[in-house]
């Protein structure tokens, strides 16, 4: 039987060992390891609080007072910025100011980008081509962030970072999402690190689990990961994980 290939550094999106944040001698992230393969979807959960943001942070290089090592595609991060594509939780504007879908997405594309690439972006995330011309402010939520998404795309990222993707979405429109992500991670082989408290999008569309509370509680596939002992841990002893597909055909 032959062996399989061992793993190169370039196989692996992330990989963090012992990383650490504190802030005047109080420790927000503590010794937190991991790996990621390329071409995974993995989701970061856990409670207000937890470390999440502070964690995506540190890993970005965006924090000074951490320590532990954080290697991008086997790369320190200042090496792959330009690989990675993120798209934020919300993005507070002024609703009423002048800037089209098209505009706004043509902020975001370096120069090495051709500008018929916005139009492309649009449509792999299901929009049509008129939206291109439509305010940004007049654009309905989940519309919204499917813009956001297309434009952390235009510059083709090995990684996309997502900070609670589906909040704020309806159920047809999470569908669309999961959707969305599944053509990334089989069209482009994208790797893509989200942070979401959406339990179905989790177990129905991630790789991975990585639970945290300070420290990492859990880390593996959701079948393994998200037990009712880590949930538990992880949320508090009063939450559970309700199966909802299992429950709706009892």
């Amino acid at each position: 039987m032959p062996k399989s290939s061992p793993k190169t550094s370039r196989d692996i999106a992330i990989a963090l060992d012992g990383l650490t944040v504190t802030y005047d001698d109080v420790t927000i992230v503590d010794d937190v390891s991991f790996e990621l393969e390329r071409g995974s979807v993995a989701a970061l959960i856990g409670p207000n609080g937890s470390g999440k943001t502070t964690l995506l942070k540190a890993m970005l290089g965006l924090i000074k007072r951490s320590h532990g090592r954080v290697e991008i595609f086997g790369a320190p991060i200042d090496e792959m910025r330009d690989r990675i594509g993120y798209v934020p939780q919300r993005l507070e504007f002024d609703l009423d100011f002048p800037i089209t879908v098209g505009e706004f997405m043509d902020l975001a594309r370096h120069h090495h980008c051709p500008k018929s690439r916005i139009a492309e972006m649009l449509d792999e995330v299901g929009l049509k081509t008129g939206i291109i011309n439509r305010q940004l402010g007049r654009l309905s939520g989940g519309q919204l962030q499917r813009v956001l998404i297309a434009q952390s795309l235009l510059n083709e990222p090995w990684l996309l970072i997502l900070d609670e993707p589906s909040t704020g979405i309806d159920i047809v429109g999470e569908e669309v999402f999961m959707d969305i992500i599944r053509h990334l991670k089989t069209e482009h082989k994208t790797t893509i690190l989200m942070v979401s408290h959406e339990m179905s999008v989790v177990s129905k569309l991630v790789d991975k689990v990585i639970c945290l509370n300070q420290k990492m509680l859990c880390y593996g596939p959701p079948a393994s990961a998200l037990t009712a002992e880590t949930i538990a841990q992880v949320f508090g002893e009063h939450t559970h994980l309700v199966d909802h597909d299992n429950h709706n055909h009892q």
